[in-house]
């Protein structure tokens, strides 16, 4: 079944209030996806600056780790929340840190990077998991989340959304696709490469191979009504912009708000209940294959 909620924050003064808004509204949804959650979150960014969302397994001797690598890397800087922590490194030095982690830390994952970007998914019930890792105290332009029922797969973190393929760009998703594993094919003779079996990621993988062909979000989504098949509702991420789709017969329930302050999405609209001024925002369904995107 699975829940999805996203928040665009058009008035700087919200900011501050982000991460207490999504948490609120990741777990409303908590029941359509009690098994695992997650969410992205676009803070400030540095010029010159890439920041690593990093997945740390259990038993792992992060901190021992971390004065390593700060030690090899000059100017890294890392924050832990939880399983995961968050490497902001110089954007010259990228490269060898992905080589120093695959070398001196193989069990350690990178599951996001970006300027502004953070990503945080794990097992368990989204409000447990929104408190983990501290979502309501976080601040930031705009965010995403899920609430998963896993009904294909096993309940995991690699299962969990959202999923990213590219820098800043993160996926959630609703549905099932119906020809991810063609797709995945087609999109790995293009050097494309997959963490996991999951169909989301195959979808968040040919978003960020269409915009590597030089198209906005927007026409990318627009091309995906093509090449995807199956039903589906998207609601994507990138360092300044947020999209929603639908797919051509809308078989998922969908919810958009748009006030003056923010756009928001749920899955349902009680997601969307708690949110200032809601009273007054126009509130409508989104139409089928029709591509909805905001950017600021």
């Amino acid at each position: 079944m699975c829940g999805i909620v996203g928040l665009f924050l058009t008035d700087p003064e919200l900011e501050q209030h982000l991460g207490r808004l999504t948490a609120g509204m990741l777990g409303t949804m908590s029941d359509r996806g009690p098994d695992s959650a997650g969410f992205a979150i676009y803070s400030g960014g540095r010029d010159g600056v890439v920041k690593l969302t990093l997945r740390v397994p259990a038993g792992v001797d992060f901190a021992g780790i971390a004065e390593r690598l700060s030690r090899s890397i000059a100017g890294s800087d890392i924050t832990v929340h939880d399983s995961h922590a968050v490497l902001s490194v110089p954007e010259v030095d990228e490269a060898a840190v992905d080589e120093w982690l695959a070398r001196e830390a193989p069990d350690i994952r990178i599951i996001g990077r970006g300027s502004r970007m953070e990503l945080y998914k794990e097992v368990g019930r989204p409000d447990a998991v929104a408190k983990r890792f501290g979502l309501p105290t976080m601040a930031g332009t705009h965010a995403i989340g899920h609430t998963r029922m896993a009904t294909e797969s096993a309940v995991t973190v690699d299962g969990s959304h959202p999923f990213s393929t590219g820098p800043d760009m993160c996926l959630v998703h609703n549905g099932s696709l119906s020809n991810h594993n063609g797709l995945r094919r087609q999109l790995e003779n293009e050097s494309a490469t997959f963490e996991t079996e999951n169909d989301s990621e195959v979808a968040a993988g040919y978003l960020t191979w269409r915009m590597g062909q030089g198209l906005s979000l927007g026409e990318a989504l627009e091309a995906s009504l093509q090449d995807l098949d199956g039903f589906y509702t998207f609601v994507v991420g990138t360092e300044s912009g947020f999209g929603v789709l639908r797919d051509p017969i809308a078989c998922k329930p969908a919810v958009l708000a748009e006030t003056d302050e923010y756009v928001a999405f749920g899955s349902e609209y009680r997601a969307l209940a708690g949110l200032p001024g809601i009273g007054s925002a126009r509130l409508w369904e989104p139409e089928p294959a029709t591509v909805y995107f905001w950017e600021r």
